[in-house]
Protein backbone atom coordinates (compact mmCIF):
# COMPACT_ATOMS: atom_id res chain seq x y z
CA UNK A 1 0.00 0.00 0.00
CA UNK A 2 2.82 2.36 0.93
CA UNK A 3 4.62 1.56 -2.38
CA UNK A 4 1.42 2.30 -4.29
CA UNK A 5 1.05 5.71 -2.62
CA UNK A 6 4.71 6.52 -3.36
CA UNK A 7 4.25 5.48 -6.99
CA UNK A 8 1.16 7.68 -7.35
CA UNK A 9 3.02 10.65 -5.83
CA UNK A 10 5.95 10.05 -8.19
CA UNK A 11 3.65 9.93 -11.22
CA UNK A 12 1.90 13.13 -10.12
CA UNK A 13 5.28 14.84 -9.73
CA UNK A 14 6.30 13.80 -13.25
CA UNK A 15 3.00 15.10 -14.66
CA UNK A 16 3.49 18.39 -12.82
CA UNK A 17 7.00 18.76 -14.22
CA UNK A 18 5.76 18.03 -17.72
CA UNK A 19 3.06 20.65 -17.25
CA UNK A 20 5.61 23.24 -16.21
CA UNK A 21 7.81 22.36 -19.19
CA UNK A 22 4.93 22.67 -21.63
CA UNK A 23 3.89 25.97 -20.09
CA UNK A 24 7.41 27.29 -20.45
CA UNK A 25 7.38 26.28 -24.11
CA UNK A 26 4.02 27.94 -24.65
CA UNK A 27 5.02 31.19 -22.96
CA UNK A 28 8.69 31.59 -23.73
CA UNK A 29 9.62 29.08 -26.41
CA UNK A 30 8.89 31.30 -29.38
CA UNK A 31 11.86 33.48 -30.33
CA UNK A 32 11.48 37.17 -30.86
CA UNK A 33 12.65 38.49 -34.23
CA UNK A 34 15.83 39.84 -32.65
CA UNK A 35 16.56 36.47 -31.03
CA UNK A 36 15.98 34.72 -34.36
CA UNK A 37 18.43 37.03 -36.15
CA UNK A 38 21.05 37.09 -33.39
CA UNK A 39 20.97 33.31 -32.94
CA UNK A 40 21.63 32.64 -36.63
CA UNK A 41 24.40 35.23 -36.58
CA UNK A 42 23.51 36.98 -39.84
CA UNK A 43 21.39 39.92 -40.91
CA UNK A 44 20.20 39.42 -44.48
CA UNK A 45 19.60 42.85 -46.01
CA UNK A 46 17.29 43.09 -49.01
CA UNK A 47 18.73 45.49 -51.58
CA UNK A 48 18.73 46.63 -55.17
CA UNK A 49 21.94 47.78 -56.83
CA UNK A 50 22.44 51.50 -57.20
CA UNK A 51 25.03 54.09 -56.32
CA UNK A 52 25.84 55.39 -53.80
CA UNK A 53 23.85 53.07 -51.50
CA UNK A 54 24.62 49.47 -52.53
CA UNK A 55 26.69 48.61 -55.59
CA UNK A 56 29.66 46.56 -56.80
CA UNK A 57 33.08 48.22 -56.98
CA UNK A 58 35.68 47.64 -59.70
CA UNK A 59 36.70 44.38 -58.04
CA UNK A 60 33.11 43.16 -57.87
CA UNK A 61 32.88 43.65 -54.10
CA UNK A 62 29.73 45.09 -52.55
CA UNK A 63 30.17 48.66 -51.35
CA UNK A 64 28.19 51.85 -50.79
CA UNK A 65 26.85 53.93 -47.94
CA UNK A 66 24.10 51.50 -46.90
CA UNK A 67 26.47 48.56 -47.37
CA UNK A 68 29.11 49.95 -45.01
CA UNK A 69 26.43 51.27 -42.67
CA UNK A 70 24.92 47.78 -42.34
CA UNK A 71 28.35 46.25 -41.82
CA UNK A 72 29.15 48.77 -39.08
CA UNK A 73 25.86 48.07 -37.27
CA UNK A 74 26.33 44.31 -37.50
CA UNK A 75 29.92 44.56 -36.23
CA UNK A 76 28.61 46.28 -33.11
CA UNK A 77 25.98 43.55 -32.68
CA UNK A 78 28.47 40.72 -33.22
CA UNK A 79 26.74 39.35 -36.31
CA UNK A 80 27.48 39.37 -40.05
CA UNK A 81 25.76 41.51 -42.67
CA UNK A 82 24.72 39.72 -45.85
CA UNK A 83 23.18 41.34 -48.91
CA UNK A 84 20.46 39.81 -51.04
CA UNK A 85 19.36 41.47 -54.29
CA UNK A 86 15.56 41.44 -54.40
CA UNK A 87 12.76 42.46 -56.71
CA UNK A 88 11.72 45.76 -55.16
CA UNK A 89 8.02 45.26 -55.90
CA UNK A 90 8.14 42.01 -53.84
CA UNK A 91 10.18 43.38 -50.92
CA UNK A 92 7.48 42.89 -48.25
CA UNK A 93 6.80 39.33 -49.40
CA UNK A 94 10.52 38.54 -49.14
CA UNK A 95 10.67 40.17 -45.69
CA UNK A 96 7.66 38.42 -44.18
CA UNK A 97 8.70 35.10 -45.70
CA UNK A 98 12.08 35.46 -43.94
CA UNK A 99 14.04 35.28 -47.18
CA UNK A 100 15.52 38.55 -45.91
CA UNK A 101 15.62 40.08 -42.43
CA UNK A 102 15.32 43.74 -43.35
CA UNK A 103 15.05 46.17 -46.24
CA UNK A 104 18.16 48.35 -46.15
CA UNK A 105 18.49 50.14 -49.44
CA UNK A 106 17.42 53.76 -49.47
CA UNK A 107 14.02 52.68 -48.17
CA UNK A 108 11.56 55.59 -48.02
CA UNK A 109 9.32 55.88 -44.96
CA UNK A 110 5.62 56.42 -45.77
CA UNK A 111 2.47 56.22 -43.67
CA UNK A 112 1.23 53.38 -45.87
CA UNK A 113 4.41 51.36 -45.38
CA UNK A 114 4.31 51.92 -41.61
CA UNK A 115 1.19 49.74 -41.49
CA UNK A 116 3.23 46.69 -42.53
CA UNK A 117 6.82 47.58 -41.69
CA UNK A 118 8.69 48.24 -38.43
CA UNK A 119 10.97 51.15 -39.31
CA UNK A 120 14.08 52.22 -37.46
CA UNK A 121 14.77 55.91 -36.93
CA UNK A 122 15.39 57.80 -40.17
CA UNK A 123 19.01 58.37 -41.12
CA UNK A 124 19.03 60.23 -44.48
CA UNK A 125 16.89 62.92 -46.06
CA UNK A 126 15.94 62.36 -49.68
CA UNK A 127 13.50 63.47 -52.36
CA UNK A 128 12.42 62.12 -55.71
CA UNK A 129 13.58 63.94 -58.83
CA UNK A 130 12.82 63.91 -62.55
CA UNK A 131 15.59 62.86 -64.93
CA UNK A 132 15.40 63.65 -68.65
CA UNK A 133 17.69 63.90 -71.66
CA UNK A 134 20.05 66.89 -71.32
CA UNK A 135 18.86 68.16 -74.67
CA UNK A 136 15.26 68.20 -73.42
CA UNK A 137 15.71 69.65 -69.92
CA UNK A 138 14.37 73.07 -70.97
CA UNK A 139 11.07 71.38 -71.85
CA UNK A 140 10.56 70.24 -68.24
CA UNK A 141 10.28 73.53 -66.38
CA UNK A 142 7.59 72.22 -64.00
CA UNK A 143 5.59 69.10 -63.19
CA UNK A 144 2.80 70.05 -65.57
CA UNK A 145 5.24 69.56 -68.45
CA UNK A 146 5.25 65.82 -67.71
CA UNK A 147 1.54 65.44 -68.50
CA UNK A 148 1.10 63.17 -71.50
CA UNK A 149 4.82 62.38 -71.63
CA UNK A 150 6.16 58.83 -71.28
CA UNK A 151 7.25 58.33 -67.67
CA UNK A 152 9.01 55.47 -65.92
CA UNK A 153 10.12 54.48 -62.41
CA UNK A 154 11.03 51.45 -60.35
CA UNK A 155 8.01 49.28 -59.56
CA UNK A 156 6.94 49.63 -55.93
CA UNK A 157 9.12 52.69 -55.32
CA UNK A 158 8.25 56.15 -54.07
CA UNK A 159 9.19 57.36 -57.54
CA UNK A 160 6.47 55.24 -59.09
CA UNK A 161 3.73 57.07 -57.18
CA UNK A 162 5.17 60.43 -58.21
CA UNK A 163 5.46 59.44 -61.87
CA UNK A 164 1.89 58.14 -61.96
CA UNK A 165 0.67 61.43 -60.51
CA UNK A 166 2.37 63.36 -63.31
CA UNK A 167 1.38 61.32 -66.37
CA UNK A 168 -1.01 58.59 -67.48
CA UNK A 169 1.58 57.23 -69.93
CA UNK A 170 3.64 55.19 -67.51
CA UNK A 171 5.81 52.06 -67.58
CA UNK A 172 7.21 50.33 -64.49
CA UNK A 173 10.70 48.83 -64.54
CA UNK A 174 12.55 46.49 -62.19
CA UNK A 175 15.17 48.93 -60.87
CA UNK A 176 16.02 52.63 -60.80
CA UNK A 177 18.99 52.03 -63.09
CA UNK A 178 16.56 50.52 -65.62
CA UNK A 179 14.51 53.72 -65.42
CA UNK A 180 17.59 55.73 -66.37
CA UNK A 181 18.26 53.38 -69.27
CA UNK A 182 14.70 53.83 -70.51
CA UNK A 183 15.27 57.60 -70.77
CA UNK A 184 18.72 57.15 -72.29
CA UNK A 185 17.33 54.85 -75.00
CA UNK A 186 14.40 57.12 -75.73
CA UNK A 187 11.77 54.62 -74.58
CA UNK A 188 10.72 57.11 -71.89
CA UNK A 189 10.72 60.91 -71.80
CA UNK A 190 11.41 61.11 -68.08
CA UNK A 191 12.22 58.93 -65.09
CA UNK A 192 11.52 59.55 -61.42
CA UNK A 193 14.30 58.29 -59.13
CA UNK A 194 15.91 59.13 -55.78
CA UNK A 195 17.84 62.39 -55.95
CA UNK A 196 20.68 60.75 -54.00
CA UNK A 197 21.13 58.27 -56.84
CA UNK A 198 20.65 60.92 -59.52
CA UNK A 199 23.32 63.19 -58.03
CA UNK A 200 25.74 60.25 -57.98
CA UNK A 201 25.12 58.97 -61.52
CA UNK A 202 23.36 61.46 -63.80
CA UNK A 203 25.61 63.54 -66.06
CA UNK A 204 28.49 61.07 -65.67
CA UNK A 205 29.79 58.02 -67.52
CA UNK A 206 27.02 56.06 -69.21
CA UNK A 207 24.52 58.72 -68.17
CA UNK A 208 26.45 61.79 -69.34
CA UNK A 209 23.60 62.71 -71.69
CA UNK A 210 21.00 62.82 -68.88
CA UNK A 211 20.16 65.68 -66.50
CA UNK A 212 17.99 66.43 -63.48
CA UNK A 213 15.01 68.66 -64.27
CA UNK A 214 15.68 71.06 -61.38
CA UNK A 215 12.51 73.05 -62.03
CA UNK A 216 10.39 70.12 -60.82
CA UNK A 217 10.36 69.94 -57.03
CA UNK A 218 8.84 66.85 -55.40
CA UNK A 219 8.06 66.14 -51.75
CA UNK A 220 10.84 65.55 -49.25
CA UNK A 221 11.18 62.09 -47.72
CA UNK A 222 13.38 60.12 -45.35
CA UNK A 223 15.26 56.81 -45.48
CA UNK A 224 15.06 54.22 -42.71
CA UNK A 225 15.65 50.49 -42.30
CA UNK A 226 12.56 48.30 -42.54
CA UNK A 227 12.04 45.20 -40.38
CA UNK A 228 9.08 42.86 -40.01
CA UNK A 229 6.12 44.57 -38.34
CA UNK A 230 6.49 44.38 -34.56
CA UNK A 231 10.15 43.31 -34.76
CA UNK A 232 12.23 44.12 -31.69
CA UNK A 233 15.32 44.21 -33.92
CA UNK A 234 14.48 47.78 -34.95
CA UNK A 235 15.06 48.99 -31.38
CA UNK A 236 18.41 47.15 -31.17
CA UNK A 237 19.55 48.75 -34.42
CA UNK A 238 18.37 52.19 -33.25
CA UNK A 239 20.65 51.92 -30.23
CA UNK A 240 23.61 51.15 -32.50
CA UNK A 241 22.74 54.00 -34.87
CA UNK A 242 22.97 56.36 -31.89
CA UNK A 243 26.44 55.00 -31.13
CA UNK A 244 27.61 55.40 -34.74
CA UNK A 245 26.34 58.98 -34.81
CA UNK A 246 28.05 59.76 -31.52
CA UNK A 247 31.44 58.33 -32.49
CA UNK A 248 31.47 59.95 -35.95
CA UNK A 249 31.29 56.72 -37.96
CA UNK A 250 28.12 57.70 -39.84
CA UNK A 251 29.41 61.19 -40.55
CA UNK A 252 32.58 59.73 -42.06
CA UNK A 253 30.60 57.29 -44.22
CA UNK A 254 28.26 60.05 -45.37
CA UNK A 255 31.24 62.18 -46.41
CA UNK A 256 32.87 59.22 -48.18
CA UNK A 257 29.78 58.57 -50.30
CA UNK A 258 28.74 62.18 -50.90
CA UNK A 259 25.58 62.21 -48.75
CA UNK A 260 26.82 64.25 -45.77
CA UNK A 261 24.29 66.97 -46.54
CA UNK A 262 21.43 64.49 -46.22
CA UNK A 263 22.54 62.82 -42.96
CA UNK A 264 19.98 63.08 -40.14
CA UNK A 265 21.81 63.59 -36.84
Amino acid sequence: MKKTIISIIAIMAIIACLGLTLAACDNGGAKTDAEYIMDKGTLICGITLYEPMNYADDEGEMTGFDTEFAEAVCAKLGIQAKFQVIKWSSKEIELNGKYIDCIWNGFTVTDERKQNIEFTKSYLNNTQCVVVKSSAVANFANADACAGKKGTAEAGSAGESAAQDMTTVYTAVAAQSNALNEVKSGNADFAVIDVIMAQSMVGKGDYADLAIATGIQLEAEEYAIGFRKGSDMAAKVNAVIDQLLADGTLQALAEKYGVAGQLIK
